[in-house]
Order: C-alpha cells, then structure tokens, then sequence
C-alpha cells in the first residue's frame, strides 16, 4: 500500500513533533531529574515542557518565519502572516508525564483565517503519529484511521470526563457523566485529550463527551482531526 502524501506545511509539522519527542523521551527517562513549578490545582508544567516548546517553536520559525503561533506556555506570538497560526501543546497529558504513564502526546495544530487546516498528535512512546490535513483525511504514520463502526450504544466505549475541583469550568455535571454512563457500554478517562481524541478517529473509542476547554486544547482538538467524521459529536442519542 502506498504511503499517503503529505503536504510541506504537514513534513515540517512532523517534523518538529518528533524532534522535540527525542527530548521528551529522554526527560521521561529521567523524571527525577526534572524541575517542577505549580502552575494550577492539578496542573503542573515542568522543564521539559518549555523545552519541547521552544524545541517545536524554533523548528516551525525556521521553516515559516512569518507565521503566527498560540502556544501552551508561551502564549500568543502575532507573526507577519496572521492569516496561518501554529497551534502547540508541547506536553498533553502533563499528569501522566509526571507520573512515569506513557500516555502523553506533542500536539501541534495549523489554522488558517480561523479555520484548522492540518494537525498532529505524537506519542513519541508508541511511535504513533496522528495526523490529518483537511479534505484528505486522518492517519496513523501510514494507516487511514477509520471511527468506530458500533450503532448499540451498550456496545460502545466513551471517554467522558466528569467535572471536579480544580477543573474550573470544564467537565460533565455530575447528571450528564451518569446519563452517558447508564447508557452505554463503558466510560473510560485516559488522561490526555488529544490521545483521547485519536482514539476516536481511530475507531478504538467511540465518542468523547467534555464541556468546556482552554483555548489551546480546544483549538488544538478541532485542528487535528479534520475529515475524521463523528469524532466531533460529543455523544450519540439512543435511537426510538
């Protein structure tokens, strides 16, 4: 089977994402080593996020100087060319990180005039990248991603977050986790969106239920995933 062919702007993506996964493997292998800084209630951000960051942020200035970027911790950076904006996580899933759980990713989104164009999602443990161009469907490295095929909700998995402190503004009410939960198959939480969100793509998970989101985890989903049919559907209605 041939391999899919990706775009420049989507080689320069892969790119960065897997240069900055070789420094995040390394760190992975040494969290003892790693400083660390409270950045909220059940949100922390250490040394190798920024060094991911400005790792993915060097490689994508360098190829295009004149974009735009949204980053996680570096904020918004307005570039000459307004119209195309990088948007980076450099570490998804910072908790299981942390915790020596190899389930993380490097995410990186592209927008143009407000619209996501391509994106990735790199677990650089598993060697998976995720990534999709609009109108061209997603991947795995070289395999389609196909969502899950599954029409009986008993049968189905859900990644559903439930809200609790420290997650301001964001999770299911209490009501709406135990709705989705009666109804279907299995509930699970993972404990990084984008992965979460690639599991849906790749028909491994069958819906994600969520409310609320930062700005450059929201934006990052939606970038990252065009053309990958239901994973924008928060949860699927019983049928009759």
């Amino acid at each position: 089977m041939a391999s899919p062919q990706r775009s420049a702007n989507m080689t320069i993506m892969v790119r960065a994402a897997e240069k900055a996964g070789k420094a995040l493997v390394r760190d992975f292998g040494e969290l003892e080593k790693l400083q660390v800084t409270k950045k909220g209630i059940g949100d922390f951000v250490t040394q190798a996020d920024y060094k991911s960051e400005k790792i993915i942020f060097d490689e994508l200035s360098k190829a295009r100087p004149d974009f735009s970027f949204l980053m996680e911790e570096g904020g918004k950076r307005v570039g000459k060319n307004p119209d195309y904006e990088w948007v980076i996580d450099p570490v998804d899933g910072t908790t299981n990180f942390m915790h020596g759980i190899p389930f993380w990713a490097i995410s990186i989104g592209l927008v143009h005039k407000g619209r996501p164009v391509a994106g990735v999602v790199f677990n650089p443990i598993t060697d998976e990248m995720y990534w999709a161009e609009r109108g061209q469907g997603a991947y795995m490295n070289a395999e389609r991603l196909r969502v899950s095929g599954r029409i009986n909700l008993e049968d189905t998995v859900v990644v559903a977050h439930e809200h609790y402190p420290g997650r301001v503004h964001v999770g299911l009410k209490r009501a709406e986790y135990k709705a989705i939960k009666t109804h279907v198959g299995n509930t699970r939480v993972f404990g990084c969106t984008s992965l979460e969100l690639c599991y849906v793509a790749a028909g491994k998970a069958d819906a994600y239920a969520d409310r609320g989101a930062e700005s450059v985890g929201f934006r990052r989903g939606h970038a990252d995933r065009p053309g990958s049919g239901r994973i924008h559907h928060h949860h699927r209605r019983r049928q009759g």
